[in-house]
């Protein structure tokens, strides 16, 4: 009987331990999937109507990144795209969340967080670049984020 006690500590005990470390392994995954896509596709021009390498526009980067990274089908414009998920508070934000922002009135840009400040996204004057949220032409233009991943 007190072998059986022992040997069900012991399982319990493994199972608490790595269930704990999967949280930060999953965040850790998917900064590890964003960074590769990121390496593809890093310097490929901006193209609007986009979907390819051989040119994106924002939200055909984001919904490329989003199905190579996570095989997740995203809607294809950004004001679609606006409609996913759930709000998240920019001090809030974590790898995988989509941050939105309004450059002109017309105009509506998407791009995802990568953590430590910097989003990926497709620009018109650079092609896909990472950009700091905080950068003071971001920082105006910045509207809120969404939370489409599961992650724990």
């Amino acid at each position: 009987m007190k072998k059986l006690w022992f040997v069900s500590i012991i399982v319990i005990s493994l199972l608490t331990v790595s269930c704990g470390s999967s949280k930060r392994l999953a965040y850790n995954d998917v900064s590890t999937k964003l960074d590769t896509q990121f390496s593809i596709y890093k310097g490929t021009p901006y193209k609007y109507g986009g979907t390819t390498k051989a040119g994106f526009d924002c939200s055909g980067y984001v919904l490329t990144v989003y199905e190579g990274a996570f095989s997740m089908p995203l809607p294809r414009s950004t004001e679609a795209m606006m409609k996913e998920g759930k709000k998240v508070a920019k001090s809030k934000l974590k790898p995988g969340d989509l941050v939105f922002f309004r450059p002109t009135r017309r105009y509506k840009h998407v791009g995802i967080y990568m953590g430590n400040n910097l989003f990926m996204h497709s620009s018109t004057s650079s092609g896909v670049i990472k950009s700091n949220i905080n950068n003071p032409y971001w920082k105006k233009k910045y509207k809120f984020a969404k939370r489409i991943l599961k992650v724990k």
